[in-house]
This record gives C-alpha cells, structure tokens and sequence, in this order.
C-alpha cells in the first residue's frame, strides 16, 4: 500500500495550517488551522475490506505541567507518551483519497461532531479529550 500527503513532507515540520497549535510570541501558543491534509493511498493489499488512518505522535510529553507556561521548559529527561490526534474508521476501499480540510477546518472549542463523518467513514475519539479534561473553554469530546 502507498500512502501520499501532499500537504507536507515526512519527518519535516508540519506547518501551521494542518496544526492544533502553533508558536505565539505573545501568547506562547495560539490556535492553528487544525486542517487535515490531503491524503491519497493506492495498492491496497487484496481482500482488503476498509481503512483506518490513524495520526499517531510517539513522543509528546507525558505531563503538561511546562507546556508553553512562561519561564518553564519541558524538561529533555521528561518520559514521552503516545497521543492520537486523529482516527478515522470504516473508510471505504472505493475511497482513494481525502481532501485538504475535509474532515476538520479549524479547531472546534469542546470537540467535534461526530461519530458520523463523511462517506460511511467515522471519527474516534483522541487524545485532545483527555489533554483538555478540566478546560473550562475548550473541555470535550475530541
């Protein structure tokens, strides 16, 4: 299977249109465009019935306490964990590809509609739900 984004390259920064968060000078961080990218995928093994797309960031760090807080940093010896940004089921073998913003346009404040998106396909749950517990403003489902 092949897998094709055409919004940024692998290993490379992603920039801030397809980002949650961005830099701020002011702010520390600001809200992003949050926009999915353009995704494209052909070779599918045979027999294969749907898709899953899953964003999976192996090394965000495993406690908030420094994130873009003034004078603190994230410490470098600080454990990382796994953080989902985004899980997409049920995708269709017809389906060979998702447009720039399809999917999510923006950061919703309290999470996104769903479990039903687009095309029979269905978001899950990640991991900004548990990152936002206890946010007056953005707390939700993600």
């Amino acid at each position: 299977m092949k897998l094709n984004c055409q919004n940024f390259n692998n290993n490379q920064p992603i920039p801030g249109e397809f980002a949650f968060c961005i830099p701020d000078p002011k702010e520390h961080v600001t809200l992003g465009g949050n926009k999915n990218p353009s995704l494209s995928w052909s070779d599918l093994p045979g027999g294969t019935k749907s898709l899953v797309l899953i964003c999976h960031d192996p090394d965000v760090p495993s406690k908030p306490d420094d994130v873009n807080q003034e004078g603190r940093i994230v410490p470098g010896d600080l454990p990382r964990i796994d953080f989902y940004h985004w899980v997409l089921v049920d995708i269709p073998t017809n389906m060979t590809g998702i447009a720039t913003g399809e999917y999510s346009d923006g950061v919703t404040a309290r999470g996104k509609e769903g479990p039903d998106a687009q095309g029979g396909t269905r978001q899950g749950i990640n991991d900004y739900t548990q990152w936002f517990a206890g946010d007056a403003d953005m707390e939700g489902r993600y």
